[in-house]
Parts: C-alpha cells; structure tokens; sequence
C-alpha cells in the first residue's frame, strides 16, 4: 500500500511543478512581447501553451489530491484540505478570466498593448501568489477549526 501512496504522491508534488514552474517562464516572454513587436504571435502562442499546461497539471493536482487524501485517511473537513479546495477553486476562476481574455485583446489590438502586458504581468504575480498559499495549505497543513 506505501507503494502506491507514494507513487501519487510523486506524481502529485509532479502535478503541483507543472502548474507552477512553467508559469515563472511568463516574465521573460511578457518582457520580450512589450520591446519587440515582430514576434508577438509566437510569444503569445508560447503563453497560450504554457497557460495550458498548467491548467491541465492542475488536473492531475486535483485528482492525485483526492487519492491522497482518501487513502492517507485524512477527513474531506480538516481545515487545510478546506482552504486548499477553496484556494484552488480561486485559482481556477482567476486564470479563466485573467489570463486568454488578455491575451486574446492584444491579438486583436482591442487596447493598448503596454497596459495590457501589464496587466499580465501582475495577473502571472496574483496567480503565483494565490498557487504558493494553496501549497502553503497543502505543505504546513495548519489546524484551523
């Protein structure tokens, strides 16, 4: 039974790298697209990848989550795995409206291009900020309730 429990669990600290990791690559593609415009569309499709990629890790984060908790005996209630979910499910919403919208509006032209990798920059800084908290959670497990 270690056996397997540990293999989630490599597989979920896996999970969690890909969500996380490829988003970091953002700040020097957000610095490139702002000084040199003749090579917009391949950043923003490198972006578009890497949002993929960790939306689809936060899949295999989510499941391998469940399986963890299920078999490491842990209650659905404890606080952290509580704040986790709820940490998540912020996540979720925020990469939904944060980031293809933007992106999709300087494709088009829709505003003005600096602020609008501005404004990607400081969504890839909060959705940083909200992932490392759900880790936080999922690391430290504090005892809140």
């Amino acid at each position: 039974m270690y056996t397997v429990y540990f293999i989630i669990l490599y597989l979920h600290i896996f999970s969690v790298i890909l969500s996380i990791g490829p988003i970091f690559i953002l700040f020097p593609l957000l610095n490139k697209l702002k000084h040199q415009v003749d090579i917009e569309k391949t950043v923003l499709e490198l972006m578009r990848f890497v949002v993929s990629l960790s939306k689809h890790a936060g899949h295999l984060l989510v499941t391998t989550g469940i399986l963890l908790i299920w078999l490491g005996g842990w209650g659905w209630l404890d606080s952290w795995i509580v704040m986790t979910v709820l940490v998540l499910m912020c996540s979720i919403f925020f990469m939904a409206r944060a980031f293809s919208p933007t992106i999709r509006k300087i494709e088009n032209g829709e505003e003005n291009r600096i602020i609008l990798i501005n404004k990607l920059k400081r969504s890839v800084i909060y959705y940083i900020s909200i992932l490392l908290i759900a880790m936080w959670f999922m690391v430290q497990k504090p005892v809140l309730w």
